[in-house]
């Protein structure tokens, strides 16, 4: 079984885009596979994660990459949804075509366009990711994250500051990022502080605490083994992992979020490493409550604890473990799909020394955490890099 590789990533800037999502995916595909060193036509299979769901009229989003490159018309092409984590399906499916020897070369791009859409809309469309039957009534995503973090409040204590410290450190580090939506440090008083400009959104959550509606693309070009020996750059997978968890917030307890840590378990399992021996992780942080439910599943703290990690600076650039250094969703924007391609993408870039933002410092393992829904859907990596 072979064992694939990143070999080419290209990732555009997060944000307001004018650009018509067929030009987006067109854009960052065009140049990961320049980045690989190979053409269109050497492009075996197309692995395309676009969420939709009513945020564009044009569905059948895979077929698109073939009206901008006619070498890549009679490609076959899949298209991917699972919700925040359609990205990360999209990659998966590509890793796993290649490793059965059926493909030799995979292109996954992740797009997604949202701010063409009216407040309402996409309200709508991102409640579709929770259990609707019974969670209609929160009204928004944020309102089942703001559920789930009264839960947490109400079981460890008010943690608004613990929040505010996750959305300070993620904007600090966004601020460094020029492909994040935000670039700017807004700092932890005004993150903790509720006011004109940082109202409760859900309460106790802030708009702060609640990542952007964004537009965005990025793609990555997987290769068999024989393909990557001849590459410039790349990356592969020490480990991974994938697990579910039951829809319905009402059959589970959210706050253990017992799918996230069976995917990162299977992943830290599979590299033979814990989570310490990571140099840093891109994690889900849509909202800050769930950055911190992630320091207790994958066994940073202990659960109740989290707020002990911001408390000495572990999760900082430069502390024990750096949670993500990209400025993560909260600062660099979450258009859906898109979403955990540029999670590997910007990881894949740490790795080989070419961050377009902070640079870790020599990393050898990166750890990479995807969630679609509340921790419904949950996809981890352990990336290394080859050369």
């Amino acid at each position: 079984m072979s064992s694939p590789a990143i070999i080419g990533w290209s990732h555009g800037k997060f944000g307001r885009s004018e650009s018509p999502l067929p030009q987006m995916m067109a854009d960052v595909a065009r140049d990961a596979i320049a980045e690989a060193g190979l053409e269109p036509a050497d492009i075996d299979v197309i692995h395309v994660g676009v969420f939709n769901n009513g945020l564009s009229r044009q569905g059948f989003e895979a077929a698109l990459p073939g009206t901008v490159f006619p070498e890549l018309a009679r490609t076959p092409a899949h298209r991917h949804e699972n919700a925040c984590a359609t990205g990360s399906a999209a990659i998966f499916a590509a890793h796993d075509s290649i490793a059965a020897g059926r493909h030799k070369t995979a292109l996954v791009i992740g797009a997604e366009r949202m701010t063409q859409a009216s407040g309402h809309d996409v309200n709508e469309v991102l409640l579709s990711a929770s259990y609707r039957e019974e969670e209609e009534h929160y009204k928004s995503f944020a309102g089942v994250f703001g559920e789930i973090a009264r839960q947490y409040f109400d079981r460890y204590g008010d943690h608004s500051e613990t929040l505010a410290k996750i959305a300070a450190k993620n904007h600090a580090n966004g601020a460094q990022n020029p492909l994040a939506h935000m670039q700017k440090d807004l700092g932890f008083e005004f993150c903790n502080t509720v006011s004109e400009k940082n109202p409760y959104v859900a309460e106790p959550l802030r708009r702060t605490d609640c990542s952007m509606v964004s537009d965005g693309a990025a793609a990555l070009v997987l290769a068999a083994e024989d393909v990557a020996a001849s590459a410039p750059l790349a990356v592969t997978w020490r480990g991974m992992g994938n697990a579910n968890d039951v829809l319905p917030l009402s059959q589970r307890d959210p706050l253990e979020m017992a799918g996230a840590r069976a995917a990162m378990d299977q992943a830290l399992t599979a590299a033979g490493i814990g989570i310490d021996d990571l140099d840093f992780l891109e994690t889900h942080d849509c909202f800050t409550i769930a950055e911190l439910l992630e320091y207790e599943a994958f066994g940073l703290a202990a659960p109740g604890q989290g707020h002990t990690l911001l408390d000495d600076g572990a999760t900082e650039v430069g502390g024990r473990l750096p949670v993500n250094p990209s400025g993560g969703l909260k600062a660099k924007g979450h258009p859906i799909g898109a979403t955990g391609v540029s999670m590997h993408a910007l990881a894949a870039a740490q790795l080989t020394g070419r961050s377009p933002g902070i640079q870790i410092e020599s990393p050898e393992l990166a750890g990479v955490f995807n969630m679609g829904g509340a921790a419904v859907s949950n996809f981890a990596s352990v990336l290394e890099r080859v050369r």
